[in-house]
């Protein structure tokens, strides 16, 4: 069963081809997405890589976590599932004055 990786710390410089090939030396990699900021269009400084099993994926945080890549040291670490994303605003607050 794969498992997803979160890759913090990025360079701004690092491509998803890269990673793919840092990864790929640990495991087999099934996938590689650098987030994009969706304003800007320049890289937010992290990602996500797909291991094919678990046992690569605990490998590859054992071997990369705090490595340096482009004179940054990578965060890699479980990816943590995906949940709603809930409202900024505090309940019951309410906005005063001019808008």
């Amino acid at each position: 069963m794969s498992k997803k990786l979160y890759i913090g710390n990025l360079s701004y410089k690092v491509t998803e081809v890269d990673l793919k090939k840092k990864f790929g030396e640990i495991g087999e990699c099934i996938s590689v997405k650098i987030v994009i900021d969706k304003f800007s269009g320049n890289p937010t400084g992290f990602a996500f890589v797909e291991m094919a099993t678990e046992e690569d994926a605990r490998l590859a945080i054992k071997k990369l976590n705090r490595t340096a890549m482009y004179g940054r040291a990578i965060i890699v670490d479980e990816a943590k599932p995906k949940g709603g994303r809930k409202n900024s605003r505090r309940p019951g607050f309410r906005r005063r004055g001019r808008f």
